[in-house]
């Protein structure tokens, strides 16, 4: 399941995280990658353990989890801290599929990737190519979103990032180990939780409501790992 989180920063965090990472020190972006991943990324990134990372991951970590839309849809378990990078004059990232255990830096928490997070802290006109590009069983789709916006896909889906042929292509992404590690179930349990929130809108809480509530709940004890 791929999923748009619409203005999960606003703009004004936008632009201080902008000012704040345009005075970084970025690295080559191969440093956090695995061996077949490092064969065709070009990219660069921020260190994962420098001051500034933590603090602005610390951020966006805050505001995925109190965000009604991204714990619906991911049920996170743990969610690893965020990364930084950055692409221009050429850069890319070539066809990948994520590593599936992630390690939290500085320690040997390990955990497994089910669901990867990118969050566009670029404008869509401030560059050219840089779509990311996820292949699925449905085709292929592009994305490329405004600023401050989140799209989340499976870990597991063959992804890469396009040339960056004009400007500077800037995000943040992350990886978050799901209650329900297998994609199609979280499909049919947030699709689930979506219409009973629209059901309850409309009417109000009823018997009916509670009922689906209910079967919602029961399939997550039945799927959940905690």
């Amino acid at each position: 399941m791929m999923l748009h989180i619409p203005a999960v920063l606003t703009k004004p965090q936008v632009q201080e995280f902008r000012r704040r990472l345009a005075q970084a020190e970025w690295i080559d972006g191969r440093a956090t990658a695995g061996p077949q991943g490092a064969q065709v990324k070009r990219n660069r990134q921020l260190a994962e353990l420098s001051p500034l990372a933590q603090e602005l991951g610390g951020v966006i970590t805050q505001a995925l989890a109190n965000h009604p839309l991204f714990f619906a849809a991911v049920l996170p378990l743990r969610i690893l801290p965020p990364y930084f990078n950055s692409y221009a004059s050429g850069e890319q990232y070539g066809m990948h599929i994520d590593s599936a255990i992630r390690t939290r830096p500085g320690t040997a928490n390990a955990m497994r990737a089910d669901v990867s997070s990118t969050l566009f802290l670029s404008e869509p006109e401030e560059y050219d190519g840089g779509e990311l590009i996820v292949s699925d069983a449905y085709g292929t789709h592009e994305v490329k979103l405004a600023a401050g916006d989140v799209i989340v896909y499976p870990s597991s889906s063959v992804h890469r990032v396009a040339p960056v042929t004009r400007g500077e292509r800037v995000s943040s992404f992350l990886w978050s180990q799901s209650m329900v590690r297998d994609d199609a179930k979280r499909g049919m349990l947030f699709a689930l939780d979506q219409n009973i929130q629209k059901l309850r809108a409309a009417h109000g809480d009823n018997e009916i409501t509670v009922e689906l509530a209910g079967h919602y709940h029961n399939l997550l004890r039945m799927w959940a790992e905690v």
